[in-house]
């Protein structure tokens, strides 16, 4: 498994307490997981800890979904 996948996953598992299996490339935060915007806020802090990044806030807003987040923790790997 891709390792910004990884860590993305175990963060949102460990804020929200679902299963794993639960989420997908498609899960969308609000609809699917029922994040609010502390839950996020929590998640994307795991993140950047665990890799070392800074993630935009307003990047950040624009993401929906596990793919999307992806996306944005790969891009701010490449520019650090």
């Amino acid at each position: 498994m891709e390792r910004e996948l990884e860590v993305l996953k175990n963060a949102i598992v460990d804020t929200l307490n679902v299963y794993p299996d639960e989420i997908t490339p498609e899960t969308t935060f609000l609809g699917d997981l029922g994040a609010d915007s502390l839950d996020v806020y929590q998640i994307v802090m795991a993140v950047e800890e665990e890799l070392n990044i800074t993630l935009d806030n307003d990047d950040i807003r624009k993401v929906t979904n596990v793919r999307e987040a992806v996306a944005l923790i790969r891009t701010a790997e490449e520019n650090q």
